[in-house]
């Protein structure tokens, strides 16, 4: 229980339990840091595009990644292996000018983002393809032969 002190008018010293005239320093600092942030800090400052969501799928040959990535052109992705690390990242700029009797208004725009994910040993690198379809970027990562699931076989008792 906190005893606070209240200082009335008069100058006197009165003590009281109650919580209701003053916070506590650590309900105080409690209610800045606990509080939502202003979407602002959330946000990316650039062009609003954020990380996108990957979908990754497990079959018995191979992995599937998929990405939502709409408004972008398959020229615009970067996508690396190295060291059984894959690197998927894009970076795109725009520059937008217009020019009026009394007026030149300019626009930059700066988006980008990276993704990585480490490879199990069982992917055969050199066999893996991309490919980009209306927003979705779809990744085949096959495994290796001796990795893929073997279907399920009945064993005779001798």
């Amino acid at each position: 229980m906190n005893n606070l002190v209240s200082v009335p008018k008069n100058g006197s010293l009165v003590k009281t339990d109650s919580d209701t005239n003053f916070p506590t320093w650590s309900n105080w600092l409690d209610e800045i840091f606990n509080r939502d942030l202003p979407s602002v800090f959330n946000s990316n400052f650039n062009t609003g595009m954020t990380l996108p969501k990957v979908n990754i799928k497990e079959t018995a040959d191979a992995y599937l990644v998929e990405m939502a990535v709409p408004g972008l052109k398959k020229s615009d992705f970067n996508i690396d292996i190295d060291n059984q690390v894959l690197s998927i990242s894009t970076e795109k700029s725009e520059e937008n000018e217009q020019k009026g009797e009394n007026y030149t208004r300019r626009e930059f725009g700066y988006s980008s983002f990276k993704r990585t994910f480490s490879l199990p040993e069982t992917v055969e690198e050199d066999k893996i393809k991309a490919s980009y379809n209306e927003g979705l970027l779809n990744i085949h990562l096959p495994k290796k032969e001796e990795a893929k699931q073997k279907p399920a076989r009945k064993i005779q008792i001798s």
